[in-house]
């Protein structure tokens, strides 16, 4: 199998929105894409967002993920697994199907070259302050079972591994390939994690934080990674499970906040799109940024 030279590959975890997820792989030409599809989505719409994609797009067998269920974890692995076997990266992003870039391949490239081995990712040891009177122990401390966005939880302690330094933050992240790789080792050599993270809460926001913390996995970590985020969130201050969608309204704190002076870093990646409220708001950041603008932007005309 050739591989694929290239400062970045990304891994984007996508469930709804074909017409938007297409879009964002076209604007992440040239990097390779390696784009996981949940299973429990329909086939129809599977059928939309993967057909006639370019060569650099790698569709990763599905998996029924959803929200705060382990397999988004499993999913952003074998993106992992993929993306190292099949590119020579020096960085790996993951993304959802709901980001976009704020940033063309050239900037993208400038900033990943300039930090080579370093991983942008946001790892905080627990207690996480922002996580609740208990800064998220008990994510970690009970089972727990996610349906239809509730939380199930087991009301029994039980024993958490001890040599592991728990950690938590973002979902969004950009690892340096060595670390991506320490990710995929865990994974692979500690069925006894893998088993114990099924029933954590939220898996996807303190599995690989903890692995990244922990100087057994990964010891070079304190002085390899940027706390700072690259991706921008349009929070909004009010107490919502998910932060809002973005529309034209938000154009200029989106476009304000990108190089903003508390921000040593520019943001590179934004959320939350669609494409029913995102869509002029999306033809500016191309605009601005210089995006779609190669033949992968072709339109498929597929029945959804």
């Amino acid at each position: 199998m050739a591989i694929t030279p290239t400062p970045l590959a990304c891994i984007v975890l996508a469930h709804e929105d074909p017409t938007h997820v297409r879009r964002l792989v076209a604007a992440l030409d040239p990097f390779p894409v390696f784009l996981h599809c949940d299973a429990s989505t329909d086939d129809d719409v599977f059928e939309a967002m993967t057909a006639g994609l370019p060569e650099r797009v790698h569709v990763l067998p599905r998996m029924r993920t959803g929200w705060a269920k382990w397999e988004n974890v499993a999913a952003e692995v074998a993106g992992y697994r993929a993306a190292l076997a099949q590119t020579d990266a020096t960085h790996v992003a993951l993304l959802t199907g709901s980001d976009y870039p704020l940033a063309d391949a050239d900037e993208i490239s400038a900033l990943l070259t300039a930090n080579p081995g370093r991983s942008f990712v946001e790892a905080k040891p627990l207690p996480h302050p922002a996580w609740g009177r208990d800064g998220g122990r008990s994510r970690v401390r009970f089972r727990h079972w996610a349906w239809r966005k509730h939380m199930l939880r087991l009301p029994v302690p039980r024993r958490v591994p001890r040599d592991v330094v728990f950690g938590g933050g973002s979902q969004l992240k950009v690892l340096a390939r060595h670390h991506a790789q320490g990710v995929v080792d865990v994974f692979d050599q500690r069925p006894d994690l893998v088993a114990f993270w099924e029933r954590v809460w939220i898996g996807d926001e303190t599995f690989v934080p903890s692995v990244l913390l922990t100087p057994d996995f990964t010891p070079d970590f304190a002085d390899a990674h940027a706390a700072q985020p690259l991706w921008w969130i349009g929070w909004d201050g009010t107490k919502q499970k998910s932060p809002p969608w973005l529309g034209i309204e938000d154009a200029g704190r989106l476009l304000e906040r990108r190089t903003s002076a508390d921000q040593s870093t520019p943001y590179v990646f934004a959320r939350k799109f669609s494409t029913s409220r995102s869509t002029d708001l999306l033809d500016v950041v191309d605009a601005t940024f210089g995006l779609r603008t190669s033949a992968d932007d072709q339109p498929v005309v597929v029945a959804q």
